[in-house]
């Protein structure tokens, strides 16, 4: 199953891609099935099951989904317009979607948090319904929010097997693990971040593709740029502190006074990291990578790269942004890169695989050592529990984010100190965080039931 760059990487708004543009591409996805079906709408409900429902509110399901339900979606969202809508769907309790007609939906009543069981498929569940006139149901979906903004319809989950995953590619280079990728570099000659852009081009021009990528790493670098001259309190009731902008103005004062330690480059990757967490968590605008939880590890590791190593330039974005698609697209394929269904060391753990692949590569690693980078980072993510506290992506994975960037440098640095021969592989790695995910019990996995979610006051 090929995954493209512009999978791993999407443009969508925060503060989660699982909670929040998950279940607004799922209630987008309910509307084409409306409008393409014969019957005449007129209300609308959703009820959301399993993690979406014990974090819903701190990650702002209830919004996205009535968001989603309204014709709203990641990629083109508007604040203004989604406050706006909000307001009247709350004063009028009523729904308009383009191409629908006007339906019943209060949100009070007809949006359910089920804090039962979670449904069968998947730890993020919902289900939309559209019913008639006498409050009858004529139309119900299933959907799951599987981790990066990626969304399925029950049938569409259930019919995955192992047969599909692994039937032929059309892709020139179609690696499945690490091992293949290795093994096809070896035989082309190629890099990682060729033999990506080489399967890309099945889908896409090389214009179109560079457009792509030049897109993704401006909203980036735009979202850093905003963190680091924002401050003020997040909303959702912690009260926390933006931090970026005092780092960072810090970090500025002391390098016009020639005092900075040198350990205070890790304070640099740090800050550039919390911006972009900080921005997810005020709901801006983001890019999946490989989500929103994670969202600032890649972005950090490649400003740390332009703006603090010799020789880095602009025109190698690209390689670096290819390279970690790569990873990502392993990690997904075979583990996870859900919260909820493998803790924090599917989100940053892969994050920091990600990047660490990204920038052995742009320092001149070979395929092997970018394996080793992102073997190394994700090993020492293994067993990392998702615990937010009061439901929000606030605490710990804002400053979780500056470590993972940390350590995606260290490993990336310690890779290209050895000549890429190492005893764990990255497939070992990503099958231990699949099976570590599969033995975790569930209150470590994105439902604030465990760990700091109960250990930490929440107001």
């Amino acid at each position: 199953m090929f995954l493209s760059v512009f999978d791993v990487f999407k443009i969508g708004v925060g503060p989660s891609s699982s909670h929040t543009m998950g279940p607004m591409v799922a209630g987008a996805r309910f509307l084409d099935r409306l409008r393409a079906s014969p019957f005449q709408p007129a209300g609308l409900k959703a009820s959301l099951h399993g993690s979406l429902a014990f974090t819903g509110k701190g990650h702002a399901t209830d919004r996205a989904t009535i968001l989603g339900l309204a014709g709203f979606e990641p990629a083109s969202y508007d604040h203004e317009k989604a406050e706006a809508a909000l307001a009247a769907i709350a004063q009028t309790r009523t729904i308009a979607p383009e191409g629908l007609p006007v339906m019943r939906f209060d949100p009070a009543a007809d949006l359910l948090f089920d804090f039962g069981p979670s449904l069968p498929g998947h730890a993020n569940g919902m289900i939309l319904s559209a019913t008639d006139a006498q409050g009858d149901v004529i139309l119900q979906e299933t959907y799951y929010s599987i981790g990066g903004g990626f969304v399925l319809t029950a049938d569409e989950q259930a019919g995955i097997s192992d047969a599909d995953l692994k039937a032929p590619s059309p892709v020139p280079y179609p690696f499945r693990t690490a091992a293949e990728m290795l093994e096809m570099a070896a035989a082309s000659g190629k890099t990682i971040a060729r033999m990506k852009r080489e399967n890309e081009r099945v889908f896409r021009s090389d214009a179109e593709i560079d457009e792509g990528l030049k897109r993704i790493w401006a909203v980036m670098e735009a979202c850093i740029d905003r963190g680091l001259v924002t401050d003020g309190i997040l909303p959702g009731g912690l009260k926390v502190k933006r931090r970026a902008k005092g780092i960072h103005d810090a970090l500025l004062a002391e390098r016009g006074m020639n005092l900075t330690a040198p350990h205070a480059i890790n304070d640099w990757m740090s800050t550039y990291a919390m911006a972009v967490n900080e921005e997810n968590a005020a709901g801006g605008q983001v890019v999946t990578a490989p989500t929103n939880g994670a969202a600032g590890v890649m972005p950090a590791v490649i400003r740390y790269w332009l703006d603090h190593v010799p020789g880095a330039t602009r025109s190698r974005i690209r390689e670096f942004l290819l390279t970690s698609a790569a990873i990502g697209g392993l990690v997904k394929t075979n583990a996870s890169i859900s919260g909820a269904e493998c803790g924090c060391q599917a989100e940053v753990g892969s994050a920091a695989a990600m990047a660490a692949a990204g920038l052995a590569a742009v320092l001149g690693g070979s395929p092997e050592q970018i394996e080793n980078a992102a073997e190394i980072a994700l090993e020492h993510h293994l067993g990392m529990t998702c615990d937010p506290v009061k439901g929000l992506v606030q605490v710990p994975c804002i400053e979780r984010n500056g470590l993972g960037a940390i350590k995606a440098v260290s490993a990336a640095s310690l890779a290209l100190r050895g000549d890429g021969t190492h005893l764990v592989p990255l497939d070992a790695a990503i099958e231990t965080m699949r099976q570590t995910g599969r033995d975790m019990h569930e209150k470590y996995k994105e439902t604030s039931l465990g760990g700091l979610a109960v250990n930490v006051p929440n107001c």
